[in-house]
């Protein structure tokens, strides 16, 4: 009990910390869907989405937590400086996995194109005209009319023009 009474005040900052990060996490994923459903996005990249942001919800939720149990602000400082040093480090070295992470994000924001649009990719040394089949947190899974299946990385997709073609249907009767 003596744990309790000496530090109430920390445990009920805890406990209200957790209760946000709950709401916080419940609230964003909600707003999240609706904006994808508004914008006819498939459930595989909000889903990604929502990841991303619980876990900026979760290292926020973290670095309160270790404000409210007085851990000294100079050892926090030292310890993120060091940690985001080593991190920085090793993403530069991986700067592209981390470009295409961040296109991933803005193409599901931004952009118009969706899984099932055909589009042109406008590169003067390899132009791509394809069917969209997926598109993931690091690339975009494309099918030419040939049947070829193409990986293209998110952030040439950021970086080439690109024009959306429209499908055109044929007249066919889809009965058996």
């Amino acid at each position: 009990m003596d744990f309790i009474t000496s530090y109430s005040k920390e445990l009920i900052a805890t406990g209200i910390t957790l209760l946000l990060l709950v709401i916080f996490r419940f609230f964003f994923a909600k707003l999240v869907r609706k904006y994808a459903k508004t914008n006819h996005t498939f459930e595989q990249r909000t889903n990604l989405v929502i990841k991303y942001i619980h876990i900026l919800l979760n290292i926020l939720a973290v670095i309160a937590l270790i404000i409210i149990w007085g851990v000294n602000k100079d050892d926090i400082l030292l310890t993120f400086s060091s940690v985001a040093t080593v991190i920085g480090v090793a993403m530069f070295a991986q700067w592209s996995i981390l470009s295409n992470v961040t296109s991933g994000i803005i193409l599901f924001f931004f952009f118009p194109f969706k899984i099932g649009d055909i589009i042109k990719i406008h590169d003067k040394d390899f132009p791509i005209q394809a069917e969209i089949e997926d598109i993931s947190a690091f690339h975009v899974n494309l099918k030419t009319a040939d049947g070829e299946k193409i990986t293209y990385p998110n952030n040439l997709l950021l970086q080439k023009g690109i024009s959306i073609i429209s499908q055109e249907f044929d007249d066919k009767d889809f009965t058996d």
